[in-house]
């Protein structure tokens, strides 16, 4: 049976398109991450640890080895409760 030799030409620029398309999304979910993976199954503590970091670094995905908190970390905590009504 012969090849459609003229289907290769808009298969191989489909193919390429989402090449491009799945490098530049994944190039700019690492640019906004610092250049870290972005993370999957973030759960309470992780969440916590992220609001942690933000507060700390200014991003969620910073750390810092600094021991001594930067001035205003003690106020910049928002508590969360619950309603006991």
């Amino acid at each position: 049976m012969p090849v459609p030799w003229e289907a290769l030409i808009p298969f191989g620029l489909l193919t390429s398109m989402f090449a491009a398309a799945g490098t530049l999304l994944n190039t700019s979910k690492r640019a906004q991450n610092q250049g870290k993976p972005v993370r999957y199954h973030v759960d309470a503590w992780d969440e916590m640890m992220m609001d942690r970091d933000r507060r700390l670094t200014g991003h969620m995905r910073g750390q810092t080895t600094n021991p001594v908190p930067p001035e205003g970390f003690e106020t910049s905590s928002a508590w969360y409760t619950e309603n006991t009504s």
